[in-house]
C-alpha cells in the first residue's frame, strides 16, 4: 500500500499541512523542519499523486524547454541551467529537440504536448513571424533568442548587434583590418545570424573600414565541421584575413582547427574570436576569446516571464561580456 501524507507527517512528527508544504516546494518551512519531511518521505518511500495534484492545483508543476539541438554545447548548457533555476522553484523541465524543422516547430508552437505543461520555452530557428502572430494556444510562451515578429510574444535574448560589435572591434582595436565574418545564415528565419551580421558592420564602419563581400562567409549549419570548411575557404583567398568573428564558438573551434592544418599560428598570424562561451572553448590550444552570454540570467528572466506573466508581452535583454582568451 503507498503511504498517504497522513502516513508521513505521523512517522516526522508533524500536521498533514507541514508535509504538504515540503512536498509542494513552499519556501516557509524550517530547515530542520524540512530536513525531517524528507527523511520521513524518503523512509517510507512516499510519492506524490501528480495526477491528483495537477486537478487541485490546476496546474502539473512542468514546463517545456524546447531546443534545436540537444547535442549542441550551447543549448546543452543553457538546458542545464534551466533545469537548475526551475527545480529551485519547484518546476520539472521536459526537453524537446526540434532539429530546427519547421513543420516540428509549428506542431509545438500551436499546442502540440502543451495539455503536460504549464509553459513553454522556446528558441525557434525555422518558424515563420506569422506562425507566431497567428498562435492561439492559450499555455504562456517565452522566446529565447532573438527572431523577427516576437512583438505579440514575450522574449528573452541578448544585444546580439552589440555584442557582435564589441567582438569586432576588439580584434580591431588590436590593429586588424581584414576581419572576417563567419557564420551568416541567409535562409535561416532566426534573425541571431542577421544582428550579429549588423553588429560585424557597425563596427567596421566605426573603424573607418568598408565591407567586403569575400570576408562574409555563409555556413548552412553552426557546427565545427562548418567552421572548418569556412576557414579554409577564407585561408584559400589572394589576401586571407588576418582575423575572424565567428558566429558561434562551434564555428571558431572548426575554425582554429583549419588554421593549424594549414600550419597558420594563431593568434600570431590569425586571431579568433567566437560566440557563446560553452565549456571547449575553455580548453582548446589557445583558449577561444568570446562573446558570454549569461545563461544564468536568461534562464532565470525566461522562468520569470513564464511562471509571471504580465498583461503586455516584453522583449528583455540578458547581460553579456566579452571574455578575452588566447585566440585574439
Amino acid at each position: 500500500m503507498n503511504p498517504k501524507l497522513r502516513d508521513v507527517a505521523e512517522h516526522a512528527g508533524v500536521s498533514v499541512r507541514t508535509v504538504s508544504n515540503v512536498v509542494n516546494g513552499f519556501r516557509y518551512v524550517a530547515p530542520a523542519t524540512r530536513e525531517r519531511v524528507q527523511a520521513s518521505i524518503d523512509a517510507l518511500g512516499y510519492r506524490p499523486n501528480l495526477a491528483a495534484r495537477t486537478l487541485r492545483r490546476g496546474r502539473t508543476g512542468l514546463i517545456a524547454l524546447v531546443i534545436p539541438e540537444i547535442d549542441s554545447p550551447y543549448f546543452a548548457e543553457l538546458a542545464a541551467r534551466t533545469v537548475r533555476v526551475a527545480e529551485a522553484r519547484g518546476l520539472t523541465v521536459l526537453i524537446d529537440q526540434t532539429d530546427g524543422d519547421a513543420e516540428r516547430e509549428k506542431q509545438l508552437l500551436h499546442g502540440q504536448r502543451s495539455q503536460l505543461v504549464d509553459g513553454v520555452l522556446f528558441s525557434p530557428w525555422a518558424v515563420a513571424p506569422a506562425e507566431l502572430a497567428a498562435r492561439t494556444d492559450p499555455v504562456p510562451l517565452v522566446l529565447l533568442g532573438e527572431h523577427d515578429g516576437t512583438g505579440g510574444v514575450d522574449h528573452v535574448a541578448i544585444d546580439n548587434v552589440a555584442a557582435a560589435r564589441e567582438a569586432t572591434a576588439h580584434l580591431l582595436s588590436s590593429g586588424h583590418r581584414r576581419v572576417a565574418a563567419l557564420g551568416i545564415q541567409p535562409r535561416s528565419l532566426n534573425a541571431t545570424a542577421r544582428q550579429r551580421l549588423t553588429g560585424y558592420r557597425q563596427a567596421l564602419a566605426d573603424a573607418g573600414l568598408a565591407e567586403t563581400p569575400e570576408l562574409e562567409i555563409a555556413v548552412r549549419r553552426l557546427h565545427r565541421a562548418d567552421g572548418h570548411a569556412a576557414m579554409l575557404t577564407l585561408l584559400d583567398l589572394p589576401e586571407p584575413p588576418d582575423a575572424v568573428f565567428c558566429f558561434t564558438d562551434e564555428l571558431a573551434l572548426g575554425a582554429l582547427r583549419a588554421a593549424a592544418d594549414r600550419g597558420v599560428a594563431v593568434p600570431g598570424e590569425l586571431a579568433l574570436v567566437g560566440f557563446d562561451d560553452i565549456e571547449d572553448g575553455r580548453y582548446s590550444v589557445p583558449a577561444l576569446t568570446t562573446v558570454s552570454p549569461d545563461k544564468d540570467r536568461i534562464a532565470e528572466l525566461a522562468l520569470d516571464r513564464l511562471t509571471q506573466p504580465a498583461p503586455e508581452p516584453r522583449s528583455i535583454v540578458a547581460p553579456h561580456r566579452l571574455v578575452v582568451r588566447g585566440t585574439s
